[in-house]
């Protein structure tokens, strides 16, 4: 009983740490978001370290689980939840990777915005912000259902990333000396729509923790 006690006292620290993982990385989004749509060139430091900051909370977890699952030896729940870590982990700190993209091409757009669809960028930008803030919810909670529902989100990220690419595609055609600076939206485009694939793919984590199936969402 002891020993079931120290498993569930530890894997709430881990909990505790990925909260405050995904926090950082929202808190970086938003910073990026920031710098897009006002500008702010001291932020983008600010997020670079906090990519840092994420990089090494990305190793201390991955540990604590390791070290959980070696000595305390979880089965069927909390077995597959400590599994979990690792994806939850990974896909987070690529989600960092992306607001480090996200806030050095918003410092270029900010001095001079090339197009309108950089408004694309920021909603694309804000849905993954909402995305990730319920899919922590739902992984704090451990429902499933509300998981199903964040992951849904990234339909919206999918259908802005579509319309910003033809767009400026057809942009491009129009007025080629444009091409380069919309060569770069198009770039940044598709880091945000796999921003939103990383956070489904934490949805789906949290649905195999709760009901132990591997549930493809939005693909």
């Amino acid at each position: 009983m002891q020993t079931r006690g120290l498993l569930y006292e530890e894997l709430n620290q881990i909990r505790r740490e990925l909260n405050l993982m995904a926090a950082r990385v929202e808190m970086d989004l938003g910073k990026a978001l920031t710098v897009l749509h006002s500008g702010g060139k001291e932020l983008v430091k600010e997020v670079k370290e906090g990519g840092q900051a994420v990089d090494a909370l990305q190793l201390k977890i991955e540990d604590m689980a390791l070290v959980l699952i070696a000595t305390q030896q979880p089965v069927a729940r909390d077995l597959r939840e400590l599994l979990t870590v690792f994806k939850i982990t990974s896909n987070l700190e690529r989600i960092g990777d992306h607001c480090i993209h996200l806030v050095k091409a918003a410092a270029r757009f900010s001095r001079k915005p090339p197009f309108r669809s950089v408004e694309r960028i920021e909603r694309m930008a804000k849905t993954g912000q909402e995305m990730l803030k319920a899919a922590f919810s739902a992984y704090l909670a451990q429902d499933v259902n509300a998981a199903r529902k964040a992951a849904a989100l990234d339909d919206i990220i999918d259908s802005e990333h579509k319309a910003l690419t033809e767009e400026v595609l057809n942009l491009m055609k129009k007025k080629p000396e444009l091409v380069k600076a919309a060569a770069r939206l198009l770039k940044l485009s598709g880091f945000m729509e796999r921003l939103g694939d990383h956070a489904t793919n934490i949805c789906e984590g949290i649905i195999y923790i709760g009901e132990g199936k591997h549930e493809k969402l939005n693909h």
